[in-house]
């Protein structure tokens, strides 16, 4: 079974977000990990666009009703209609996850993710402050991170 890795990170972000994103989701692709996030733009266009040039699979966990809303790397969009309550199915869809920068949305998935025991490490500056949880500082300690954490069992 392939390892499902979500990456969560703002809608809008920085030139060194972008860059890290790609990074990572070049990384999971190369590790055979499916990537899961919101696809939509910023983070999540950034990992899907990285995991897609490297032959991965990416899912886009859309908070409306339409498919076409999705980025143009999101390979498997689903429409759910539900909003901001989507985040959850993120997390819960993932055996681990990546935070990359982000606002209170992201704050909110990092939060469901420590609340049901979820594996989620801060690559750059998440939240540095805000929320406890372990911290790496480049793209291969972010996907290494995650994918040990996906292979232990803890889901």
């Amino acid at each position: 079974m392939r390892s499902i890795i979500a990456v969560i990170g703002g809608s809008t972000c920085s030139a060194e977000e972008t860059a890290l994103a790609e990074d990572v989701g070049r990384r999971l692709a190369d590790q055979g990990a499916v990537v899961i996030c919101g696809g939509l733009g910023g983070v999540m266009e950034a990992v899907a666009k990285g995991a897609q040039s490297n032959g991965g699979i990416t899912v886009g966990i859309l908070p409306g009703g339409d498919q076409t809303a999705a980025n143009q790397y999101i390979e498997v969009p689903l429409a759910t209609g539900l909003g901001e309550m989507r985040n959850f199915l993120i997390v819960r869809s993932a055996h681990a996850l990546i935070a990359i920068g982000g606002g209170i949305g992201t704050l909110s998935e990092i939060a469901l993710a420590q609340r049901i025991g979820k594996p989620v490490v801060g690559l750059h500056d998440s939240f540095r402050n805000a929320v406890d949880m372990p911290r790496v500082a480049t793209a291969a300690e972010a996907v290494t991170w995650a994918l040990e954490r996906a292979h232990s069992g803890v889901v």
